[in-house]
């Protein structure tokens, strides 16, 4: 009897052997797995991708203001060189004869949605798919999910949202970065619905740092021995000196004594976005390093999937927290497990969505956490040090205000004292192993106060000023832009959005990368900081672009095609309008600002790069694009034209670039040595500036 197959297919190689591995798909072939009944392939991320603009036409080639907007009535994807032989490989495992069913065992969420409805699309596939939902590679989680394959269809709508939202990025992106581009013409400026907006963001802190202007305080202080007790802060130097005088050597009365009975709630677990913002605050990572380090993590199965926005655990995982708690405890000599292991604070069905909170497995039983490289196992320790503290008591205090008077003028001191540290407890001790110590706030609120009493009187204190001064806004870090991102728009959205804010938890890192890539942002120490190519970049975008509205009414609009309440053609609608609008709206550049990105050239101008706009100048040995980003190059020293008897100059050029073509009526044969008549033709792919001939009809060289 001939055996029937199912197809499982992983977004990474990783992915697929551990599938493969529970599945006991045990016989490595070229490409894939097989046995016992499975297929196991895989993709390498994003093996099908949107086609660039020239796949829709030469006119495209171009960078052209004219032929704007770009605007796809059908959609066309490619495959990079490198990618296309797992692209076959998956073409032919689908149409073998022998496999009846496909399984998605790609990332469970919007994009890995994504990766598979393209496959599975390119290679023409029509057999029928279920789905692989889980959250953990462990090979228990693996097998419950391969036990509750649901159907394909069911995640039909996610797809669609997925679709939308790498359509509608394309034709914003491409659109708007080749105008703006065309119309300042110097270099490619790269614009973007998430990434234009954070950039306007840090631009607009560094403004708000410009414009401030320090000014300086005093407080007068008195020192009552055990403790020190302020005055208000005053702006004017003198007024402080005269509180000063008037308290020094007097005695100072106790008026009143406040104790209220505090707690602090222990933390919540870590999705990606608090972890990415601890890990930078704490340890000085980068978001995207957090994120590599995260999914490695996860590909080694000791978490749980981290490209999530929840933070918590659903109902059925309750039973086994407990277990996974004291194991992971007993991992660390730097505290025990808590005395009372609280589930119901971690526990939220309605607060999971695609995936829950990020924590430990029991995959570390059979692994060598020593063996990890350093970044992981510092990501591993906070994960798992948040579950402790998640799941541990409050912390307890009471909070105890004073308050006196001296030499007729108030002063406050505020202290507190630990009733029980509760979850603080290991939070304290984690950050004290911490090689670099995270700062302190140097807030005297948790200063411990001796014990005091209304009426009591410290005799002849000795009274200071301290000064200080404002400080300037702080410049945005990852840690404090990554929740900019989160919350930016939040305002302007419905109270029951259910995603808000710049891009999501799996991209934000990504763009932050783009922004320090394209030359827009800097890091300097922790701070990100606006090149003034960014500077000038937020200073010609329209709001619409800039704006984080834009974005946030997007990924509401992504979760209603997801549900079904709006369909993507309407979406996309949408989108095209914009676009339109938005070439529409801009058809010469703001005078002001018009020269702002031509960084001087070089050589003589002979044109405009065919690729990016920026401008072309002649050098030594060729005709270069001025654009660091652009490779667009015309050598002097050029077979195809030798061969045809011509050298490239700088009238060539100028025409190749005008026309696209330039017209000879003397072009050599090679193999007769005759003349002839034709035009060569530039026929740039994007990545190599080729050349061809065209004849009038009929005629062809000798």
């Amino acid at each position: 009897m001939k055996t029937s197959y199912r197809l499982v297919v992983a977004e990474k190689p990783s992915v697929a052997a551990s599938i493969a591995a529970v599945l006991e798909a045990n016989d490595h072939k070229d490409g894939f797995f097989i046995g016992n009944g499975w297929i196991v392939s895989w993709c390498y991320g994003h093996l099908v991708e949107l086609a660039p603009p020239a796949a829709y036409g030469d006119q495209y080639k171009r960078w052209d203001r004219a032929v704007l907007p770009i605007l796809p009535e059908t959609w066309k994807y490619t495959t990079s060189e490198g990618k296309r032989r797992q692209l076959d490989i998956l073409r032919s495992l689908m149409s073998r004869t022998d496999v009846a069913t496909v399984v998605n065992a790609c990332d469970a969420g919007r994009e890995g949605e994504l990766i598979f409805c393209l496959v599975y699309d390119q290679c023409k596939c029509k057999k029928p798919v279920q789905r692989l939902w889980i959250s953990s590679l462990e090979n228990a989680a693996i097998r419950e999910g391969f036990d509750n394959l649901r159907p394909g269809a069911d995640y039909d709508n996610l797809c669609a949202a997925a679709r939308c939202r790498s359509q509608a990025d394309w034709m914003v992106g491409i659109n708007a970065t080749r105008l703006f581009s065309c119309l300042y013409g110097a270099c490619t400026l790269s614009v973007g619905r998430v990434q234009s907006p954070t950039l306007a963001m840090i631009v607009d802190r560094e403004a708000e740092v410009a414009a401030f202007q320090q000014e300086p305080f005093y407080t007068p202080v008195i020192d009552c021995g055990a403790f020190v007790a302020a005055g208000d802060r005053q702006a004017d130097a003198a007024a402080a000196a005269d509180i000063r005088a008037a308290a020094d050597g007097r005695d100072a009365v106790v008026l009143s004594v406040e104790k209220t009975r505090k707690t602090v709630a222990p933390p919540k677990l870590y999705d990606l976005t608090t972890l990415q913002r601890e890990a930078n605050r704490l340890l000085g990572f980068t978001a995207q390093q957090t994120l590599d380090y995260a999914q490695s993590l996860y590909e080694k199965k000791l978490i749980t999937y981290p490209r999530t926005d929840s933070r918590f655990l659903t109902s059925h995982m309750e039973d086994g927290i407990p277990a996974l708690v004291n194991r992971v405890a007993d991992l660390f000599s730097l505290f025990q497990a808590p005395p009372e292991i609280l589930t119901e604070q971690v526990i939220n069905d309605a607060g999971v969505t695609d995936h829950h909170a990020i924590i430990p497995t029991m995959g570390f039983r059979t692994s060598d956490l020593t063996a990890l490289p350093s970044g992981e196992l510092a990501i591993y320790d906070l994960i798992s040090t948040r579950l402790l503290c998640a799941v541990s008591p409050a912390q307890e205090y009471e909070a105890v205000t004073v308050t006196l008077k001296c030499g007729g003028q108030r002063f406050t001191a505020k202290g507190r004292a630990i009733l029980d540290d509760g979850w603080k407890a290991i939070d304290n001790a984690f950050r004290a192993s911490l090689k670099n110590k995270p700062d302190t706030c140097g807030d005297d609120s948790s200063a411990v106060l001796p014990e005091l009493s209304e009426g009591q009187v410290f005799p002849a204190v000795k009274a200071t000023i301290r000064e200080g001064q404002t400080k300037p806004p702080a410049r945005y870090t990852e840690d404090t832009l990554l929740r900019a991102m989160e919350t930016a728009g939040a305002e302007e959205m419905p109270d029951d959005a259910e995603r808000k804010g710049l891009g999501t938890p799996a991209t934000r890192s990504g763009i932050i990368e783009k922004l320090i890539k394209s030359g827009y942002v800097t890091r300097q120490e922790r701070n990100l900081v606006p090149s003034e190519k960014g500077i000038n970049l937020i200073a010609i975008l329209p709001d619409e672009i800039k704006s984080p509205l834009l974005t946030a009414g997007w990924e509401q609009q992504l979760k209603q095609v997801e549900r079904g309440e709006l369909s993507g053609t309407a979406f996309m609608s949408g989108i095209a309008a914009l676009t339109q609008r938005l070439v529409s709206a801009h058809t010469a550049p703001q005078p002001e600002y018009a020269s702002l990105f031509a960084p001087p050239p070089k050589g003589d101008v002979v044109g405009h790069c065919p690729r990016c706009g920026a401008v072309v100048t002649e050098s030594g040995k060729g005709f270069f694009c001025s654009s660091r980003a652009c490779r667009f190059a015309l050598w002097k020293d050029n077979r195809f034209f030798e061969a045809k008897g011509k050298k490239i100059d700088k009238n060539i050029v100028a025409a190749l670039l005008t026309e696209g073509r330039v017209f000879f009526s003397d072009l050599v044969s090679a193999k007769t040595g005759k003349t002839y008549a034709a035009a060569i033709v530039l026929d740039d792919t994007g990545d190599r500036a080729n050349f061809k001939l065209e004849f009038e009809k009929g005629r062809q060289a000798a």
